[in-house]
């Protein structure tokens, strides 16, 4: 048995890039900024910048609701694929195929008023984000 399985969390460094095939499907293409656990010799944190593609309707919502510096998690499987530039020069690209995304983080106020996001269903029902008073202390 093989196991080809990937799970990242990160930030986008750009919107979403969405594109449709001949044959109408649709697909999205970002990059996800993804930090080290450890840190260099020089104490610095160093960052992975990580190819994602996505397919279908979950292209179209990522396009949608995700932007610059939106925090997501991506499941999905890794792929090696080539193409040739239009010089002729022959390319690998490695990437990940996103089967899953997540979106970890609300978007940022915009000065329009945004789309609704998603029901992502973090919430169970009965449970209010409004319910808990920041001021207030902690029963425990």
């Amino acid at each position: 048995m093989y196991l080809n399985r990937v799970i990242l969390i990160g930030r986008l460094t750009r919107q979403p890039e969405l594109r449709f095939t001949p044959g109408g499907t649709a697909v999205a293409n970002f990059t996800l900024a993804v930090d080290r656990p450890f840190t260099n010799s020089q104490g610095e944190r160093e960052t992975d910048f990580i190819r994602i593609v996505v397919w279908g309707k979950q292209a179209e919502t990522c396009a949608n609701y995700l932007g610059k510096g939106r925090l997501v998690a991506v499941e999905g499987r890794l792929q090696v694929r080539s193409y040739q530039t239009p010089e002729g020069e022959s390319r690998r690209v490695t990437e990940v195929v996103g089967e899953n995304v997540r979106f970890l983080d609300r978007a940022r106020e915009q000065a329009t008023p945004p789309e609704p996001e998603p029901d992502l269903g973090f919430l169970p029902d009965g449970f209010d984000d409004n319910s808990l008073d920041p001021e207030e202390e902690p029963p425990f």
